[in-house]
């Protein structure tokens, strides 16, 4: 007959250490890494390309359409709507442009349409 060495408790606790440890092993060899790789997602920088797309579209369309006589103001501040608008779409399809540096003028005009040829290549359709 065999002696007993250790205490029923002491027993209980090893045969529990010995029955679960391979389990626990096994799910932290399976979870550890997967939570280690997680990284959080990049929020985009402005809105949606898409959305860009459509109000270039918009504000081109209502530029060009202006009657004769439209006050120079109403005129101006659309211009530079649309500006603003080409600069946001060259940020977030990767075109370089010149907008913010030049002046209301022949260059800055010439500028614009470079921009908008460049954006029509890179799929961007303002047409």
């Amino acid at each position: 007959m065999a002696v007993a060495t250790g205490s029923v408790a002491g027993s209980l606790v090893l045969f529990a250490v010995v029955s679960l440890a391979p389990s626990a092993l096994f799910w932290a060899a399976l979870r550890i890494p997967a939570l280690c790789r997680r990284r959080p997602r990049p929020v985009p920088a402005g809105p949606p390309v898409e959305r860009v797309a459509a109000d270039l579209r918009r504000v081109r369309r209502v530029l060009a359409n202006y009657p004769p006589g439209t006050p120079a103001a109403r005129r101006i501040g659309t211009r530079r709507a649309y500006d603003a608008l080409l600069v946001t779409a060259c940020r977030e399809v990767g075109v370089a442009h010149r907008l913010a540096e030049l002046p209301e003028g022949v260059d800055r005009d010439l500028e614009r349409l470079r921009v908008e040829e460049s954006l029509s290549r890179r799929g961007l359709v303002l047409s």
